[in-house]
């Protein structure tokens, strides 16, 4: 399964520039934050298959005018092709708005989700919009990255966790990857792109959302298009 990631900042190439099948073969789309709803808008009709975001914390916009065709997976545990998702959005607080959160709020925010954690057996894949403490964060007060995150990964030990926030164009020293314990941690600041196996995990719960895989191409009498 192949997966788009995209955070902070649009990518010209996928935008501005975009040109006709740069965006096929993907098979989802996760969207860490800080990005206009027009962008993801677009992705997600180029592309032809979901895109899962969380909020960053310039995200408020989203509340008028949300990413239309997209899923927000914030403060949700979803499925996709068997693939545990967990999302959670937001930054450290570090001035007045929307989508900031202390450690100790995060922390709570994990703790109302532990049940359809333990229903699920686990997660997969985290997708946040800020990263873990001293994993890929900064050092000033906005980009502190959350403890709560690595005692989440201590706990669950999930294959990946993707965030954005801190931009790659800050410095030299900003990593794309990291790994910790048993869990590659990802920049996906822009865009970057992984492949993981499809999982075999088939919810419980009727009330989690889940998501299938894109549908086969298949032959239309006006010419060779995906249905």
């Amino acid at each position: 399964m192949k997966i788009l990631t995209v955070s902070d900042e649009e990518c010209p190439a996928l935008w501005d520039y975009y040109m006709p099948g740069r965006l096929q073969g993907y098979d989802l789309i996760l969207s860490c934050g800080d990005l206009k709803s027009d962008y993801l808008s677009f992705l997600v009709t180029m592309a032809r298959c979901p895109l899962l975001y969380v909020h960053g914390n310039h995200d408020g916009h989203y509340q008028n005018r949300p990413p239309e065709g997209c899923d927000n997976i914030d403060g949700h545990l979803v499925t996709y092709n068997g693939v545990r998702i967990l999302g959670l959005g937001g930054c450290r607080r570090y001035r007045p708005g929307p989508h900031q959160y202390s450690d100790e709020e995060m922390r709570k925010r994990i703790s109302r989700l532990r049940y359809q954690l333990w229903r699920a057996g686990g997660v997969d894949i985290v997708v946040t919009h800020a990263a873990p403490k001293d994993l890929g964060d900064d050092e000033d007060p906005a980009h502190w990255g959350f403890e709560a995150l690595r005692e989440l990964m201590d706990k669950y030990s999930p294959k990946y966790l993707v965030h954005g926030h801190v931009h790659m164009s800050y410095g030299t020293n900003v990593p794309r990857e990291l790994i910790y314990n048993d869990t590659k941690v990802l920049n996906a600041y822009e865009r970057h792109s992984f492949e993981t196996e499809e999982g075999d995990y088939k919810p419980r719960e009727f009330c989690q959302l889940i998501y299938k895989t894109r549908p086969p191409k298949r032959e239309h009498p006006w010419g060779d298009v995906t249905l």
